[in-house]
């Protein structure tokens, strides 16, 4: 009788701790500028109403300021703030020579219109890298404040030294925001990049038998735990970028995180895989801040 073999042990990609080392290498080039008699950067956040993941989002901002010696504004309004009013702070902020960057806490409230609101940020201020000129220079190949998640995706692959030249990457999720974006980024004739990728979607007809052909899965669709390991074929890299509160009575919180990906079925599978919380997320954060030294230093928009 033949035994089957035991599955690979996959890498765990950790993207907390890498977004650690990029905390401490931006920290070191505010020490210089501070050295240097230089301006601090400084990012500011507009939250709007009390949504609990964005609450926690721009918390973790503001801590991660303070981490890198970076300056920070947190600007609080309740959610019965007009489009009017919200535009009319987004302005100030962009007239504000203090401000090198900003961001807009996204969800809004629905009669607030987050287009209208991002196209309003300066580009050179759009350190969530949102706005169209900034996207429109990514797809060119021009310099950009790249948007921060995708970044922070492409930023693992090549700090764990993952090869994507010739390789397969299915994007599942075509937001503007992540699917969409890291799509176009690991297309690029760039190291990471060079992938033949395929974006799927909602209307994406028989997606798992176009996910089990990837060499790189991306999972940015918001479902916890769709992708099933049926759908992933043995020695796949998988980056989950979902982060949906799921109820849960046995947690204190009364919650818990989910990725898009079904991470016990899926990673003995993987060859890599992001987990969820700890993988894209502090990425994000980390990216953001590289953004705002970018900003301040007038690297994509000379100042």
């Amino acid at each position: 009788m033949t035994t089957a073999p035991e599955p690979t042990p996959y890498q765990l990609i950790d993207g907390k701790k890498t977004a650690e080392d990029i905390k401490v290498e931006i920290a070191a080039e505010v020490d210089s500028l501070k050295a240097a008699g230089q301006k601090v950067p400084h990012l500011a956040a507009i939250l709007v109403g009390h949504d609990g993941g964005s609450e926690t989002y721009v918390r973790n901002k503001v801590l991660a300021c303070e981490r890198v010696g970076f300056g920070s504004t947190l600007l609080r309004y309740e959610d019965d703030i007009t489009e009017a009013e919200l535009l009319a702070k987004v302005e100030e902020l962009n007239q504000d020579p203090e401000i090198d960057g900003f961001i807009v806490q996204l969800p809004l409230p629905k009669h607030i219109d987050p287009d209208k609101v991002i196209e309003t940020i300066r580009p050179e201020k759009d350190v969530d890298g949102f706005h169209p000129m900034n996207l429109g220079r990514m797809v060119a190949g021009l310099p950009a404040l790249l948007p921060a998640t995708p970044s922070g995706i492409v930023e693992l692959l090549a700090r764990y030294n993952i090869k994507t030249s010739g390789k397969h990457c299915v994007v599942i999720g075509r937001s503007n925001i992540v699917g969409t974006p890291v799509s176009i980024l690991l297309a690029k004739n760039l190291e990471p990049g060079n992938c033949t990728v395929t974006l799927c979607h909602s209307r994406t007809k028989d997606l798992a038998s176009i996910v089990q052909q990837a060499d790189i899965v991306v999972a940015a669709l918001g479902k916890p735990e769709f992708v099933t390991a049926d759908m992933v074929r043995p020695g796949a890299v998988v980056i989950d970028v979902g982060t949906t509160r799921v109820e849960d009575a046995n947690r204190k919180s009364g919650f818990v995180l989910k990725g898009d990906v079904n991470f016990a079925e899926v990673a003995p599978k993987a060859s890599y895989i992001t987990p969820v919380p700890g993988g894209v997320g502090p990425m994000t954060i980390a990216m953001l801040l590289r953004n705002t030294l970018r900003a301040a230093k007038g690297e994509v928009y000379p100042r």
